[in-house]
């Protein structure tokens, strides 16, 4: 009897695929022998090839329409035991309808955020959990698993370890702690002043030099970090995905909101230090369990998106962090 075939979407974001997968390993571990086809946006492509998870992957871009064709077309020309919508959106469970794929699962309205999205599904998936990786999990349940979730390895090639070390070994710093600013909108990002202060007292009073993350149309929110750091030093990274990777992974500790690069960093299991507002980390923080959280009792737990930097979040001090990133090295070593 031939192993059943999978096909899960989830087409981005960083943080978002981070939290899949657990979902997609619960998937593997169940399934051992089982091809497993990812649909995804080309951009997250390697990040995936680097989980193992998957034998094969389609890439689409359903902003162009030659793209969507042909991942349609892809999805058409195979047989699968299930389609599993990890994402949630009409963009996601358009692609494995319109591929023909007879059994469709996602979730049902009381989770997903796009009203009607559930009517393209087969089968409805009423979440109990609470984390987005475990409501995944209820996901791949659904489809036969022993397992809702399980762990993952992600693969840092040494020679990008070698790089970056001899990157920082360059610019004098041997032991540092990683700031990620950012958050895609900055209602949900700490200032960059109080960034910028906690590196500064990172440095006088612990002796380590910070590195200042960064993406795409966040260096503004960078240099802002640099200038209030004071003469700290912190260096400024941008560097791709696997550079990036090895960055995180030979860290003392990361700090940062609800971000792609924090929860890239909890993955490679570097300590981390998480700072919410708007977004509710019983659902978005770190995962698995056993990092530091710091919100504030009345911040609203919703997705309100903005410029201006959520109120909740100007209650977190620099003293507040500065102690949790103490406390979370202790705890790591």
């Amino acid at each position: 009897m031939a192993e059943p075939r999978f096909l899960v979407v989830r087409l981005g974001s960083l943080g978002d695929i981070v939290h899949t997968f657990p979902a997609v390993a619960g998937l593997r571990e169940s399934f051992p022998r089982s091809e497993i086809a990812w649909v995804t946006h080309p951009r997250w492509s390697e990040l995936i090839s680097r989980s193992g998870l998957a034998t094969e992957m389609i890439l689409v871009d359903v902003r162009k329409l030659s793209s969507l064709q042909d991942a349609i077309g892809r999805v058409g020309r195979a047989k699968w035991e299930a389609a599993i919508d990890y994402q949630g959106l009409w963009k996601s469970a358009l692609l494995p309808f319109l591929g023909g794929v007879l059994r469709r699962i996602g979730f049902s309205g009381e989770t997903i955020r796009e009203f009607g999205v559930p009517i393209l599904y087969t089968e409805r998936v009423k979440s109990a959990a609470a984390h987005i990786a475990e409501q995944n999990g209820e996901l791949t349940l659904r489809v036969g698993a022993a397992k809702a979730v399980a762990p993952f390895e992600l693969k840092v090639l040494p020679e990008e370890e070698q790089l970056v070390l001899g990157e920082m070994q360059s610019r004098g710093v041997s032991e540092y702690i990683v700031l990620s600013p950012g958050g895609g909108w900055r209602s949900k990002c700490w200032p960059a002043e109080r960034f910028g202060a906690l590196c500064e007292k990172i440095f006088r009073e612990m002796g380590m030099r910070c590195v200042i993350n960064f993406g795409p149309g966040e260096e503004d929110l960078a240099e802002a970090v640099r200038v209030a750091s004071g003469d700290a030093a912190p260096v400024l990274y941008d560097e791709a995905l696997g550079p990036l990777m090895a960055l995180l992974r030979n860290a003392k500790c990361i700090v940062g909101g609800d971000t792609g690069p924090l929860h890239l960093g909890v993955a490679l299991k570097t300590p981390a230090v998480a700072i919410f507002g708007p977004t509710d980390p019983a659902r978005n923080g770190p995962y698995p369990a056993g990092n530091i959280v710091l919100r504030s009792t009345d911040a609203a737990g919703n997705h309100k998106r903005g410029t201006a930097t959520d109120e909740s979040l100007l209650k977190i001090s620099v003293e507040q962090v500065f102690t949790a990133v103490r406390q979370r090295m202790r705890e790591a070593i």
